[in-house]
């Protein structure tokens, strides 16, 4: 059990602590000197290991750039694409202190007395967090200073020196990956990445670079992205080779699923090659219930509703009036995915004994997250569920993304990448040449730039949506694919016809009831019961900006709930990228926007 395997999560305090007082122009400063500490391989593991940071379960509250929810939060994107700033007052994104440490342990652990393999180690994992650090830095700024060691104060040509291009930048984080793949060891303490975590970013990072290459012509570097995506499938391939992970399915299509994101023990899944450990039995806690479940800031939007398949395969958006159907048609014979990642037509939450009934809150959609929320009242429990970092999922996903925009994806590969995911919840095999004969018209629309391979490029992008809905990865996605557009569409919720009463438990027995928002919600005795005897819940209903409590399109007329009344607008290529912190420009005249910033 991971009760017995735990994570090493040790700082030192005295290194770490002291590397975080300045910006890149101090020297970490420690209060034991390097040639006193880096001298043994226990040395080098404390060090390595006060550098691991990792996503935890507010990974899944973290999907609010993207179009797959609706949001009170203030999201930069959102706010950027409203008018509501401009390059003076964001001012995120430029800290340097976490480089620092990275590049002092990598000029500082040769002094140690071991074997050039060991020290290999512990240099490909420093190498593997630089290059997260660096990937980070271009996906907000394109082009940033390149930094291989730590600066003397006195070093004022590297402190003023202008932004690296792009591809140098990239360039150096693939030559990081490329180390840590072929040097980290695979055996390492539960919790921290290994062998197989690093090759997991290896290939995210090229398949990431070669589609952001290929679709953004703006950067002149499409004749190199072919380069990224055999790599983005050679790793992808080689992780596939090993044989080491699979797709976790035990034959239960209904729970399988939403295992991996409940679990209290990740650390013997198959499916997970990296887990970040949680036990409350060892003071390593956390609780998101609260915040997933509840008037949280992140609702599920209608369109990721309608993005999942039928359960024989077959395109809910291609049933007539699809977007008309009521939140109990919704869910019925859908792809499994759906009722596991959010809360369903009868869905019973603990403790209670009735179905659960969505809420209709002002400015959300009224459906609402079920992944990453654990159905418990155990505060045990709820503190020791663990989160997956990596999932083999992702690697088959990669491989066959990658293969399909190179163009030499078959249906062998295919079978043995996209169709062990959906076999997991029993969906059928997607099959290459029908899904290219016949694209999704909806999905065409929304991907206009694809050049060839349309139709099976299009349902993997939407395996991926599904596959990882709330998992923080669909915003870095409509990134590489030059998708922004998507985001200008305004969030939608459930749709009700108009005024009257509505199931929504599924029993096909009345649960809710909208009135006019000029209309005074009766006092409690005077409320309509239902046919079991339980009162019905009332919304005062009308358009946005009223004062009623939900929003439909169309007001009393009905239509979908409406979230916000505010026009977004995408300008390409700009909004793609954010500005170098203006304080920076004034420090250093080097620095120089990109792309109209």
């Amino acid at each position: 059990m991971k009760k017995n395997i735990y994570i090493l999560f040790i700082v030192i305090v005295t290194v770490l602590g002291a590397c975080k007082k300045g910006d890149l122009d101090r020297f970490p400063q420690t209060s034991i000197s390097p040639n006193l500490f880096f001298n043994t391989e226990e040395d080098l593991a404390l060090y390595v290991n006060g550098l691991l940071s990792m996503p935890d379960r507010g990974s899944y509250l973290n999907d609010q750039s993207s179009d797959n929810v609706a949001t009170t939060a203030a999201v930069e994107v959102k706010n950027v694409m409203a008018g509501n700033t401009n390059a003076q007052n964001i001012n995120t994104g430029w800290g340097w202190t976490r480089l620092r440490d990275i590049n002092y342990f990598l000029e500082n652990y040769n002094k140690a007395n071991i074997s050039s393999e060991i020290k290999k180690h512990y240099v490909g994992l420093a190498k593997y967090y630089r290059a997260q650090f660096y990937l980070d830095k271009v996906k907000r700024f394109s082009n940033v200073p390149w930094y291989s060691g730590t600066l003397n104060p006195q070093d004022k040509e590297l402190l003023f020196k202008a932004s690296d291009p792009r591809a140098l930048v990239i360039d150096s984080i693939m030559a990081d990956l490329d180390f840590a793949y072929k040097n980290v060891r695979e055996s390492v303490p539960a919790g921290t990445p290994g062998k197989w975590a690093t090759a997991v970013l290896y290939a995210r990072t090229a398949l990431y670079e070669g589609t952001y290459r290929k679709y953004h012509t703006e950067l002149n570097l499409k004749a190199s992205a072919n380069v990224f995506l055999e790599t983005a499938a050679r790793v992808s391939g080689e992780i596939m080779a090993s044989k080491k992970f699979s797709i976790y399915n035990t034959g239960k299509p209904l729970q399988d699923y939403a295992t991996l994101f409940g679990s209290q023990d990740l650390a013997t899944n198959p499916e997970v090659i990296l887990v970040n450990i949680f036990d409350q039995a060892k003071n390593r806690g956390q609780n998101v219930n609260g915040v997933v479940f509840g008037d949280y800031e992140q609702a599920p939007a209608k369109d990721l509703i309608q993005a999942y398949l039928m359960k024989d395969g077959s395109r809910f958006t291609a049933i007539p009036n699809y977007d008309k159907l009521g939140f109990v048609k919704e869910f019925e014979n859908r792809d499994p995915r759906l009722a596991q990642t959010m809360a369903y037509p009868g869905w019973i939450r603990v403790p209670d004994a009735q179905p659960y009934l969505q809420r209709l809150n002002k400015n959300f959609t009224g459906y609402h997250q079920l992944k990453g929320y654990v159905n418990s009242t155990d505060n045990v429990i709820l503190n020791s569920v663990d989160f997956p970092v990596y999932r083999y999922a992702e690697v088959l996903l990669s491989y066959a993304e990658a293969l399909a925009e190179l163009g030499t994806l078959n249906q062998s590969q295919l079978d043995e990448s996209v169709n062990l995911i959906r076999r997991r919840v029993g969906m059928p095999d997607l099959n290459l040449a029908q899904a290219n004969a016949s694209p999704d018209p909806l999905l065409q629309q929304q991907f206009d730039n694809i050049e060839s391979n349309q139709g099976v490029i299009l349902e993997i992008r939407r395996e991926r949506r599904v596959e990882f809905a709330f998992e923080n990865s669909r915003y870095d996605d409509l990134m590489r694919w030059k998708a922004g557009k998507l985001l200008t569409k305004s969030p939608e919720g459930m749709y009700f016809p108009g005024l009257g009463k509505y199931d929504l438990t599924g029993d096909g027995i009345e649960d809710i009831i909208l009135i006019d928002k000029s209309v005074t919600i009766p006092a409690e005795d005077k409320k309509e019961k239902n046919s079991l005897g339980i009162t019905l819940i009332y919304y005062r209903t009308g358009e946005i900006g009223s004062d009623a409590t939900v929003f439909l399109k169309n007001g009393t007329n009905g239509g979908a709930i409406v979230t916000e009344n505010v026009t977004r607008k995408f300008e390409d290529p700009k909004y793609y990228y954010r500005p170098i912190p203006q304080q920076q420009i004034v420090l250093n005249s080097n620095l120089k926007q990109v792309f109209g910033w």
